[in-house]
């Protein structure tokens, strides 16, 4: 049997890297807690963004992060408000990050 991590510590945990890397980031709707969806939209420069979510990878069986949204960042934000509005229990994270990463190609962040 596999023990999922609580979706606020591993929030909680993801922002504190993020902190110690120098990324500015900032929690745009708290979602369930325990079991929430998380989508961290990652914002460089020029108004451009795109959207990630973890998902299952049933051939490997590993949690990956696949790209839900890019472009206008304005554009980002009207998808993910729209998701939102179906998925209350949705994480909304957001990372100012100009490598377009915010981390989420590190170690031990796709897992989980």
């Amino acid at each position: 049997m596999s023990v999922r991590l609580a979706t606020g510590v591993w929030v909680a945990a993801y922002l504190a890297r993020l902190r110690v890397a120098g990324l500015a980031a900032y929690v745009v709707a708290k979602g369930d807690p325990t079991a929430g969806a998380v989508v961290v939209k990652l914002v460089r420069a020029g108004g451009r963004a795109k959207a990630m979510a973890r998902q299952f990878d049933f051939g490997s069986g590993a949690r990956l992060w696949r790209v839900l949204a890019e472009g206008d960042e304005r554009e980002v934000d009207a998808m993910l408000a729209r998701e939102r509005g179906r998925d209350p229990d949705l994480w909304l994270i957001d990372v100012e990050d100009a490598d377009g990463m915010g981390l989420l190609d590190a170690e031990g962040l796709s897992a989980g």
